[in-house]
């Protein structure tokens, strides 16, 4: 789960963040009266979407008064910010943060985030911060630095300044950004966060560090301790169908793509989602069906992909084992057919317990669907039916 902006500041001034002052503001009169908070200083006006690169679709601006503050958030609220991360849709801005701006000496890029190949905690750093890290670290890998903490030893601060050093600072300011290590890595494991990304880190002339910008997620299986945050979901910048789909107990991500795809198991459906593009197509969603789901619910499901404009085909991509029975599926899609239609093709792949039961289940109800006998052929069936690359 992930959090704005300003409420990874919130919860981080709890661990002692160096950060600059500053507010929210719902509307442009609020924007103002924190502007005038500030007395005068030069402001930075924040869109707060839950999406990164916020800089270059326009949604951070500069305001030296308070004219200048309350004319960007004027310009701001309401408006649609279309980021790399949003996709062509965009989110809308309900709310700007007014902060205090910061002159920086230096701007670099610090993160601490579960390493999933190292099954380990891990802090990343940049002598360059900025919205362009990930290009820079794919260019220039060297440049992105990696400390691995040891969850027995925690973050040893021998180690965390020999890390602070290699980013290019001082010795005074690798001081600094050890402690301010410890307290991010406290704050990562009391709060059970995925990500608490800095970026930019500012360095001051004066050798200070603010923690100018702040992303930070969330485990979702670990909220049910952590209420506070819970609390702090957004609900409306989450997908309606998205918040169906939870309510089903159905694992759903809408994507960009025209391949409708309903699959048992992340990593099946991840696997499928590489085979598609490997064939030229792009997958409309990531859905994955928890093992004990039932009938109506892979009805519901199915009905969601049916409902999505951009579908121009459906692949359905099944492994029954254990509890999940790949009868189960076909009942529902038949159901979910019978009452909704099909316009598009569908390719079905079943296997496991009850394949066949599943195939003669869609035929006896006449499905129109397309039977594959392994991922490849299901893959290049629903790319023929689409015309192949999009």
């Amino acid at each position: 789960m992930f959090i704005h902006e300003y409420q990874a500041k919130d919860l981080l001034r709890d661990y002692g963040l160096p950060m600059a002052r500053g507010g929210l503001a719902r509307t442009v009169d609020e924007a103002g009266e924190l502007a005038r908070d500030l007395r005068g200083s030069p402001c930075v006006v924040k869109a707060q979407i839950l999406a990164g690169g916020r800089g270059k679709a326009g949604g951070i601006r500069l305001a030296r008064s308070v004219e200048a503050v309350s004319n960007a958030a004027a310009e701001l609220l309401g408006s649609t910010l279309v980021t790399a991360q949003t996709g062509a849709r965009g989110k809308t801005v309900k709310a700007v943060y007014i902060e205090e701006k910061i002159e920086a000496a230096r701007e670099l890029y610090l993160a601490v985030l579960v390493d999933r190949g190292a099954g380990q905690v891990a802090f990343l750093g940049a002598a360059e911060g900025g919205e362009d890290i990930e290009e820079t670290a794919a260019r220039e890998p060297g440049k992105l630095k990696r400390l691995i903490v040891d969850p027995n030893a925690g973050l040893v601060a021998d180690e965390a300044r020999a890390f602070a050093a290699s980013l290019d600072l001082g010795e005074e300011p690798a001081r600094s950004a050890a402690d301010l290590m410890a307290r991010i890595y406290k704050a990562f494991v009391a709060l059970d966060a995925s990500l608490i990304e800095i970026n930019p880190l500012v360095l001051t002339g004066a050798g200070d560090l603010f923690a100018v910008d702040v992303k930070m997620s969330f485990d979702a299986n670990a909220l049910f301790r952590h209420p506070r945050i819970a609390d702090l979901r957004d609900r409306d910048e989450d997908d309606p169908e998205e918040v169906e789909a939870a309510r089903y107990e159905i694992n759903y991500v809408r994507l960009d793509g025209d391949i409708g795809c309903m699959v048992n198991g992340a990593g099946l459906a991840l696997a499928t989602i590489d085979i598609l593009k490997q064939r030229g197509v792009r997958p409309a969603d990531f859905m994955d069906l928890r093992p004990v789901i039932t009938r109506q619910q892979v009805a519901t499901g199915f009905k969601m992909i049916l409902r999505n404009p951009k579908v121009k085909a459906i692949l359905v991509n099944i492994y029954g084992g254990g509890i999940l029975r790949c009868d189960t599926i076909a009942e529902g899609i038949a159901a979910a057919v019978k009452e909704d239609g099909l316009t598009v093709p569908l390719v079905v792949r079943a296997a496991g317990t009850n394949k066949e039961i599943a195939r003669k289940i869609l035929i006896g109800q006449a499905i129109p669907a397309s039977f594959a006998d392994d991922m490849a052929e299901a893959a290049e069936r629903v790319a023929a039916a689409t015309g192949g690359a999009n």
